[in-house]
């Protein structure tokens, strides 16, 4: 093979090297945004109202597990929802009044008790028409 021959063979290799890693960031891009898009399924919006019980998920817990520990710390009041996810909630025991990240809190759902009664309103067929 000639000079000429072997350069042009090697430019051509190099502008395949070039197009492998331009279809590779590429795809990179494309898995990132699909992976992204599954995220975001998974994220379910929280809708906090003034007054509502709430508990704190602590996440200090993660660097001193305890055995048997909850990480979730509650009830708080809400007091203030601010528009870009952040809660103002308020500590009953003591008074204490700060501001979270609305993804650390859930709804605080009090406990069942078997003693307390529960009225249903059954409908009367008759009365539907």
């Amino acid at each position: 093979m000639s000079l000429n021959e072997v350069s042009g063979l090697r430019k051509l290799q190099v502008n395949e090297l070039d197009e492998a890693r331009r279809d590779a960031y590429d795809n990179a891009q494309l898995a990132k945004e699909c992976m992204k898009i599954l995220h975001d399924q998974k994220i379910h919006p929280k809708h906090f109202t003034l007054g509502q019980e709430v508990i704190l998920y602590n996440s200090c817990l993660h660097i001193f597990p305890g055995k048997l520990k909850s990480r979730w710390n509650g009830p708080y009041i809400v007091k203030k929802v601010h528009p870009h996810g952040e809660v103002d909630i308020v500590n009953p025991k003591n008074g204490n009044r700060f501001i979270v990240n609305g993804q650390r809190l859930k709804p605080f759902m009090t406990t069942f008790d078997p003693n307390e009664e529960i009225f249903l309103h059954v409908q009367d067929p008759m009365e539907v028409s």
